[in-house]
């Protein structure tokens, strides 16, 4: 496995899921960390070669495609959360737009019909992916959003500006999804120490269910998780069907699930 995700923040569970499902044959991944660095990745990947593997999973810490590794290597790819700019290399990717859309229609499904969002960069290829299905499923229920779109940084101090930004606009929210939870964290606190009340006054959704930030929170995050052992485990399936003769290709994604917690419990006030 190679990845550009240093601090193993996205890699470590997609290596659990890839064991999970390499293990019962006893294969071994070793994980190679290319720093987002072109050159040492293309060392990795000679070193992998010479060392003889039977397959390679490419991964990141960003979901938006990417050059493939190499042309006409002569063991097969499979690219984990990432994506491969080439159509016919196989991929496996979370379904971000699916995991905003299950988001908003749970702020709904509780009631909420004030709903504002908060993420990060507009550059960001999830940033915009999530922003997007939001958007769309907002106004498929007949609803508005409660405020302007806020894109800014994937931070806790981004989280906490944006609810400044929302409470001096005076904007009437009853609930916000966050496009990761570090955002949902800083703007829970920065909220409550503004006296609103959540989910009382205001319902909260992060993205990611990143343990350390759902649990930080007070009342604990409802949050999207995008499965990532479980897009590890269908990466190493497809790597060992091909290695065994049934290659795959293509994208493929897979859909999230959405955890609900005490940020959107109805019956915390």
């Amino acid at each position: 496995m190679i990845t550009t995700d240093s601090i193993g923040r996205f890699s470590i569970p997609l290596l659990i899921g890839a064991e999970d499902a390499l293990g019962a044959g006893q294969v071994s991944v070793f994980l190679c960390d290319a720093r987002d660095d072109p050159i040492r990745e293309q060392y990795y990947l000679r070193t992998l070669l010479g060392r003889q593997v039977d397959g390679i999973i490419v991964t990141g810490r960003r979901t938006q495609a990417r050059p493939p590794i190499g042309r006409s290597l002569p063991v097969p790819v499979v690219y984990a959360f990432i994506s491969s700019t080439e159509p016919s290399d196989c991929s496996v990717v979370p379904d971000e737009a699916d995991g905003a859309r299950r988001a908003i229609e749970h702020l709904i499904a509780i009631g909420r019909r004030r709903i504002a969002h908060v993420t990060g960069p507009e550059h960001h290829h999830s940033a915009t992916v999530r922003a997007a299905a939001a958007m769309r499923t907002i106004s498929a229920a007949g609803l508005e959003p409660a405020a302007p779109l806020l894109f800014g940084e994937w931070s806790e101090a981004w989280g906490r500006q944006a609810a400044g930004i929302l409470l001096s606009t005076g904007a009437d929210v009853d609930a916000v999804f966050c496009g990761s939870d570090q955002i949902a964290r800083g703007l829970s606190e920065a909220l409550q120490e503004a006296g609103k009340r959540i989910p009382g006054d205001v319902a909260l959704i992060g993205f990611d269910n990143w343990d350390v930030m759902v649990d930080g929170c007070r009342p604990a995050l409802t949050s999207v998780d995008m499965d990532l052992e479980g897009i590890g485990r269908t990466a190493a399936e497809l790597l060992l069907a091909t290695i065994n003769g049934e290659p795959a290709h293509g994208r493929r994604a897979l859909p999230g699930r959405l955890v609900p917690r005490g940020s959107t419990a109805v019956n915390v006030f």
